[in-house]
C-alpha cells in the first residue's frame, strides 16, 4: 500500500506518461511554467544587477551630495568644508576644480588626436575620503603631482596613450587669451609685443578603471592647483565641494541641514537629483518586463487548463467508477487540483534552477553570443558596464515562484471543480 493520500497518489498515476495527447499537453506545461520561471528570474537578477551597479559606480566615483555657489565659484572653501564638517551625517568631503579642456596627444609618428573631456583637479588627500578612483588605478600611479594627470582606460585606449606619454592641453582661459593676442596683433594695436602662449603640457602618471564607461571615457584628473592655474580661479577657490555620507539614502535631510546653515547663496545637489532619469527610467523598464514577462506564465497556465480539461473529459468513466464505489467530491476536486499542484511544483522547481544556473554562467554565455553573433550584445557605451551583472534577491525569487506556482495552482481549480460536480450514473454513461 501506498504511504501517499488517496487523491495525490491517483494523481502521480495520472500523470504518468503513456505517449497520450494528454500527457504531450502535461509537458508542454510543464515547459510554460519552467521557461516563465526562468525568464522572470533571470531578467529581474541582471535589472537589478544593473540599478545596484550603476549606484556603485556613480557614487563611489561622484559621492553623495555636491555643493555649489550660485555664481559658480565657492571663495574661501577652507571655511566652508568646517561648516559641513560640523554635520554628523557626513563621513568625508573634498574639494575640485572641473571644467572641459582640449587634449591634444603628442605622438612619435602619425597625427596627433584631439578629445574635448572633462578635467578635474583633486586634492590628493582628501579624495580619499570621498571616491574610489585613489584604488581604481589600474596601470602607473596615483600621481598627479607638478604636471601628472591621470586618465580613464577607454579614453587612453582612444588616444592610444600610455604611462609617460605627454600631452597637450588647452583650457577655457588659455584659449581665450590664444584669441586676444591673436585679435590684437590682427588689428595691429599700437605697443603690443607678438606674444605667445602654448597650452599646459601634463604628463599620464596613471590609467584608472573606475568601472563605468562613461566616467573612464571623459575625465581627466590633475591636482586641484594645476587646475585652478587654468581656469585662472585663484588659490582659495573651487567650483564644488564633494560629501560623502554614512547613508546614501540620508542625502534629501543632510542638504536641507547644510543649505540651512550655509545660505540662500549655496546650492546642495543630491545623487539622485543628479540622475533621475537614469534611476527613474531603470525601475519603470524593470516593471514592466515584470508585468510583460509573467504572461509567459499565464499562458502556462491556459495550457495547464487545457490539459486538465482534456484529462477530465478522458477520465470522466473513472470519474464516475470512484464516485460510484464512495468518493467523495472533495476528494475528486483535491485529486485533479494535486494534478495542478504537481505541474506547479515541477514547472517551478525547474525554472528556479535553470534561471540561477543562467545567471551563474551568465558571462560566458554572453562571451558565446558576442563570438557567435559577431555583436557586441552589451556594448558598454550605452550600458556603461563592461560585464553583466546580476543581484539575487531572495524577497523577488519567492514573489515571482509563489505567483507563478498560485497561477498553476488556480489554473487546476475549474477543471477539478468540474469534475467534482459529475453525477455518478451520468459519468458512467459516458462515452
Amino acid at each position: 500500500m501506498s504511504s501517499l493520500p488517496f487523491e495525490a497518489f491517483l494523481a502521480l498515476r495520472y500523470l504518468r506518461p503513456r505517449r497520450t495527447f494528454v500527457s504531450i499537453i502535461t509537458v508542454i506545461s510543464i515547459l510554460g511554467v519552467m521557461l516563465g520561471v526562468a525568464v522572470l528570474i533571470i531578467v529581474n537578477a541582471v535589472m537589478s544587477g544593473f540599478d545596484k551597479e550603476w549606484r556603485s559606480r556613480i557614487l563611489g566615483f561622484n559621492a553623495h551630495l555636491k555643493v555649489m555657489h550660485r555664481s559658480g565659484l565657492i571663495a574661501d572653501y577652507e571655511r566652508v568644508q568646517k561648516v559641513i564638517a560640523s554635520n554628523s551625517a557626513v563621513r568625508g568631503m573634498a574639494p575640485f576644480v572641473a571644467g572641459q579642456v582640449l587634449l591634444k596627444t603628442q605622438p612619435k609618428e602619425g597625427q596627433p588626436k584631439f578629445m574635448a573631456p572633462l578635467l578635474r583637479g583633486i586634492d590628493v588627500d582628501q579624495e580619499k575620503s570621498v571616491s574610489i578612483l585613489p584604488d581604481s588605478i589600474k596601470t602607473g600611479a596615483y600621481d598627479v603631482g607638478g604636471r601628472g594627470l591621470l586618465i580613464g582606460r577607454d579614453l587612453a585606449d582612444n588616444l592610444n596613450l600610455g604611462v609617460g606619454d605627454r600631452l597637450s592641453v588647452y583650457s577655457p582661459a588659455n584659449i581665450a587669451k590664444i584669441e586676444e593676442a591673436f585679435s590684437k596683433q590682427k588689428s595691429g594695436a599700437a605697443g603690443e609685443p607678438d606674444r605667445m602662449f602654448l597650452p599646459s603640457e601634463f604628463v599620464v602618471r596613471g590609467i584608472f578603471d573606475v568601472g563605468f564607461a562613461e566616467y573612464n571615457a571623459s575625465i581627466v584628473v590633475s591636482s586641484i592647483q594645476r587646475a585652478q592655474e587654468m581656469y585662472d580661479i585663484g588659490d582659495e577657490n573651487v567650483h564644488i565641494i564633494q560629501i560623502k555620507l554614512d547613508d546614501p539614502f540620508h542625502a534629501y535631510r543632510v542638504r536641507d541641514e547644510l543649505e540651512a546653515k550655509l545660505g540662500a547663496s549655496y546650492r546642495v545637489i543630491t545623487w539622485q537629483e543628479e540622475n533621475p532619469q537614469l534611476f527613474n527610467a531603470l525601475a519603470v523598464e524593470k516593471n514592466m518586463i515584470a508585468f510583460l514577462l509573467f504572461f509567459i506564465v499565464i499562458v502556462a497556465a491556459f495550457g495547464i487548463i487545457n490539459s486538465q480539461i482534456t484529462f477530465v473529459v478522458q477520465k470522466t468513466r473513472e470519474i464516475g467508477i470512484l464516485k460510484a464505489i464512495g468518493a467523495t467530491s472533495s476528494q475528486i476536486l483535491a485529486l485533479f487540483v494535486s494534478q495542478a499542484l504537481v505541474i506547479g511544483v515541477a514547472g517551478v522547481g525547474v525554472g528556479l534552477g535553470l534561471g540561477l544556473l543562467v545567471l551563474k554562467y551568465r558571462s560566458v554565455i554572453l562571451a558565446t553570443l558576442n563570438k557567435v553573433t559577431g555583436i557586441e550584445v552589451l556594448p558598454a557605451s550605452i550600458y556603461q558596464l563592461y560585464e553583466l551583472p546580476a543581484e539575487i534577491l531572495v524577497g523577488d525569487i519567492a514573489m515571482i515562484c509563489g505567483c507563478a506556482f498560485a497561477a498553476c495552482v488556480l489554473a487546476g481549480v475549474i477543471p477539478a471543480w468540474i469534475a467534482s460536480r459529475l453525477q455518478p450514473v451520468a459519468a458512467l454513461r459516458h462515452e
